[in-house]
């Protein structure tokens, strides 16, 4: 691994304690260009773990804390006259930065949800007809509450659609909660991450991620596997086009923690489910059986053949 992606790990860790797998594929999807969605109860650090990676990574920040009364221009910015002028000046919303936080996004409505959509898919913001870029890198980590609790509604799943991934954070293990204990007893573990890189270095480090070689083979294994969830007799649907550069885009990113400029089969089979499952939807049998996408996803990466590369030296 990469020794600066090594060392903003290492930085992450001193506020967030016993997760580095879920960090690993948050940094994963920063690599790859790519949105991440933390689903979970409250207060089990899914903002700390925003807060950790733009200090550790030098990002400029914005956050909204979702609420149903927040509105669209309180994300995207809205445009208010100007009386020297005698024009309407565009004034920023909080989304023009590098890392945005959605926090809760699923207690806004639909309307402000749909906000984000344009931020995701263009890097870029419409108001009143005028399109304004968002600043390179770009990332949004969203953290929502499990569907059911109060004040939650489903997100949207052309907006599911946009995440890279959905992962959940979950409970400290009792020895890492201890930890925490002790270590909040000299302030807060997030003020002394410190900064690593800055994001031309991650921007640096996304161009080299989408250089990375995908050999035809390879291309034509991660198509057969989306197929596969199009065809799959237990789900309603499969994963949409969007999800098959998901896929691509996530493998190149492995590859390059792994230290090689062109991706594997195994490449894929380790980012598949993790970037398909929360894009498929189960058919009314298979749920009321408790099947899981994920375990669908997996079986299918199980089942699907996987071509074999030669590599050229």
């Amino acid at each position: 691994m990469n020794q600066r992606i090594a060392d903003v790990i290492t930085e992450t860790e001193r506020a967030v304690i016993g997760k580095r797998n879920t960090l690993l594929w948050i940094l994963l999807t920063m690599l790859a260009g790519g949105h991440v969605l933390l689903e979970d109860i409250p207060g089990v650090g899914k903002t700390t773990v925003a807060l950790s990676f733009c200090r550790a990574m030098g990002l400029s920040y914005g956050r909204v804390q979702f609420t149903p009364d927040i509105l669209p221009s309180d994300i995207t910015g809205y445009s208010l006259y100007n009386k020297e002028t005698g024009r309407m000046t565009y004034q920023p919303g909080a989304i023009l930065c590098n890392l945005f936080l959605a926090d809760e996004l699923n207690r806004a409505t639909s309307r402000t949800q749909s906000a984000l959509l344009e931020a995701m898919e263009e890097g870029q913001v419409t108001v009143d007809g005028s399109s304004y870029p968002l600043p390179r890198p770009f990332c949004v980590i969203a953290t929502q509450n499990p569907t059911g609790a109060a004040g939650t509604q489903l997100l949207p799943d052309s907006q599911m659609d946009r995440f890279m991934v959905r992962l959940s954070v979950g409970y400290p293990k009792p020895a890492d909660e201890s930890d925490m204990i002790l270590r909040h007893q000299d302030g807060r573990p997030l003020d002394r991450v410190r900064q690593i890189m800055d994001a031309d270095s991650l921007s640096a480090m996304q161009k080299s991620c989408g250089e990375i070689y995908i050999a035809k083979e390879v291309a034509d294994y991660i198509v057969a596997l989306i197929a596969a969830t199009r065809n799959h007799p237990e789900l309603s649907r499969g994963a949409s086009p969007r999800a098959t550069l998901g896929v691509a885009a996530m493998a190149k990113a492995y590859a390059y923690l792994s230290e090689r400029d062109y991706v594997v089969p195994t490449d894929v089979k380790q980012v598949f489910a993790m970037t398909v499952s929360h894009r498929l939807i189960l058919t009314a049998e298979a749920e009321s059986r408790g099947r899981l996408a994920s375990d669908i996803a997996s079986e299918i990466v199980k089942n699907t053949h996987a071509p074999s590369i030669r590599v050229q030296n």
